[in-house]
């Protein structure tokens, strides 16, 4: 199993540990620290040793920040995690605070005191972030300490140890190109940058730059490693060698010095004093930028080079990932063929977790391409857990299914052609009439963007309406955005692009990205129906005079015909789900090798009315 069901989150010492940060902050001469849910490499995906809010406050959530303060703790998080948050700090130690409405930066400006002291882990917390905590601290005459060292990590006991994950080479079959050729035009755009060298700090970035995966992190294939690239073609990778093997050491030897991470701020120091370091102000550690300019450095701000064309998938990524999809498609209808076989009262979500992941795996060796790992911990939610939009099971939390209740599972697997992430709901027994038309209202959504045609220029925010105007008839929305972007084979969250009320990024033809909206009634049910799409290029549309993009749909997988009203769905809406379950028919009936597994497909996929 790739995910485990144990907690590691222990919010009965949050007070404890709490009064210990405190005592350390008296110390250090603050009133105030923030532990935000990140690493040194500012990824979502963060090793055990890097933990700090689940250690402090029990929360796992994979976004947030805590602020700490001589008499409260607010534990800043999103819509996605409200409920979840409720349920896993001591409410006596910490209240919630909005992290997308009033920030910290912004909290702080409305509410802090005079002459604020507010302490971070510049390790931690981007330029961007700085800046706003700073000009929030200055109308209240505050100051921002830049810490040496970080407290809470000092008051960590047992704090488990950095990750040394192996490292695998990523073939050219896969990524469709050389690593020396990306390396090259990497280095070759400098100059018209106004830089001499450029860091690279995103872990994901490094891994498609130099085309390799690594194994440091949960269900996210990339190595911790950072690499400085020069404008005269000299590369450095600061990747521990005890990562590497024989055959990837000699592969980064042809294309790169591999040198061990403790050489990294002294190699830093060294190439800013021969130019401008380029560093993108969102994704860098903010004391990377102290570094370059005490070295006498100059800091060229822009954007990693790797984000955009690691988003804007190739041919040979796209053709892997639809491979990756009818692989996972075929794994995900033998397994909704087993729920539907199962009495309620006998199944847990965690057997249905533990389910899912043995049919991708038992698919994976039956088509000869492994599952390497799940791309998140499953969401396997059940009557009101799934309105938990995060939710994670656990043992503790871990309860049976039963008869007429919807059941929600967001899963996904890592291949080395792909990355896929799928959510369906489905129904367990007869559903009430109520739980069908929010079902139907979402799939509507949903619809609306896989119909989408758009000009060029096109941004996330201005489709994300579409997915949500059928709820908003209803009175109805849902706290997270419509769609986020996906690598290949590298993390199932990649930026920049994005569908939802805050996505500026154009979408560019090659662009994964995720359609899930959903519907949530806490204590009662939840609804997400997902796929994965990629942006085409445009084209022509018959009797038009410009020519239009949309999206090709990846994902195939039967949606729950149970709980569709058809009443509610337009002919065009009624239209695109019969061919969308035709086609799922037609591609994946050939990879299904059991006689009951494919008369359920097809039953599942026959024509709606």
């Amino acid at each position: 199993m790739f995910q485990s069901f144990e907690s590691t989150a222990e919010p009965q010492f949050g007070a404890e540990r709490v009064a210990r940060l405190r005592a350390k902050m008296v110390e250090l001469g603050i009133d105030g620290f923030l532990v935000p849910r990140a690493d040194e490499y500012q990824g979502e995906y963060v090793p055990e040793c890097a933990e700090r809010m689940a250690w402090l406050s029990g929360f796992t959530g994979s976004a947030g920040v805590i602020l700490v303060m001589a008499e409260q703790a607010i534990v800043f998080v999103d819509g996605r995690y409200t409920t979840q948050l409720k349920e896993q700090v001591d409410g006596n130690v910490f209240t919630g605070g909005d992290l997308v409405g009033e920030p910290p930066h912004k909290w702080l400006a409305a509410y802090a005191g005079p002459r604020f002291r507010l302490g971070i882990d510049p390790w931690l917390h981007t330029k961007s972030e700085v800046v706003k905590l700073r000009d929030a601290l200055a109308g209240k005459n505050g100051s921002l300490t830049l810490l040496a060292s970080n407290p809470l990590d000092e008051i960590w006991d047992n704090r488990p140890a950095e990750p040394m994950g192996k490292v695998a080479i990523q073939q050219v079959e896969q990524a469709g190109d050389l690593a020396k050729d990306k390396l090259r035009r990497i280095s070759e755009n400098l100059a018209g940058a106004g830089a001499a060298s450029v860091v690279l700090t995103d872990p994901s970035s490094v891994a498609w730059a130099f085309n390799i995966r690594g194994a440091d992190v949960p269900h996210t294939p990339h190595p911790l490693a950072r690499a400085i690239i020069d404008s005269d073609g000299r590369v450095e990778l600061f990747l521990d060698e005890a990562k590497t093997g024989i055959e990837s050491r000699a592969y980064l030897g042809q294309i790169c010095e591999q040198l061990p991470p403790s050489a990294f701020l002294d190699r830093l120091a060294a190439t800013a004093a021969k130019g401008g370091v380029m560093l993108d102000p969102e994704l860098v550690p903010y004391v990377l930028m102290g570094i370059v300019e005490q070295a006498g450095g100059k800091v060229v701000e822009g954007a990693d080079p790797v984000r955009m064309p690691r988003a804007t998938k190739n041919k040979a990524e796209l053709e892997g990932t639809t491979r990756a999809h009818l692989q996972d498609g075929a794994a995900m209808v033998e397994y909704l063929c087993w729920l539907d076989r199962q009495e309620p009262a006998t199944l847990t979500e965690i057997d249905a977790v533990k389910a899912l992941e043995a049919a991708r795996a038992r698919v994976g060796e039956r088509m000869q391409n492994p599952l390497r790992e799940i791309s998140f911990d499953t969401i396997s939610g059940a009557g009101e857990n799934a309105a938990i939009i995060h939710y994670r099971v656990t043992t503790q939390t871990n309860r049976s299914f039963k008869p007429n209740e919807m059941f929600l599972v967001d899963s996904g697997g890592q291949y080395v052609n792909g990355t896929t992430d799928i959510t369906r709901t489905v129904a367990i027994g007869e559903v009430p009439e109520e739980q069908k038309r929010f079902f139907t209202l979402v799939l509507k959504g949903m619809i609306a963007i896989s119909l989408a045609r758009f000009p060029k220029g096109t941004r996330g925010v201005d489709l994300d309406p579409l997915a949500r105007i059928a709820l908003w008839k209803a009175g109805a929305d849902y706290g997270h955005g419509t769609g986020h972007g996906v690598g290949s084979y590298l993390s199932v969250h990649e930026g920049p692009q994005r569908i939802s009320r805050a996505a500026m990024q154009e979408l560019l033809p090659g662009m994964i990205l995720s359609n899930e909206p959903g519907y949530y009634r806490p204590g009662a049910f939840g609804i997400r129906i997902e796929n994965l799409i990629y942006v085409e290029d445009a084209d022509m549309i018959e009797g038009g005079d410009r020519p239009m993009m949309g999206f090709e749909t990846l994902t195939f997988c039967p949606i729950d015909r149970r709980l569709v009203v058809t009443s509610l769905l337009t002919d065009e809406e009624l239209r695109w789900l019969n061919n969308y379950h035709a086609e799922t028919r037609d591609k994946l009936l050939p990879l299904i090798d059991d006689a009951e597994v494919a008369t359920w497909l097809k039953r599942a996929t026959a024509p709606l009315s």
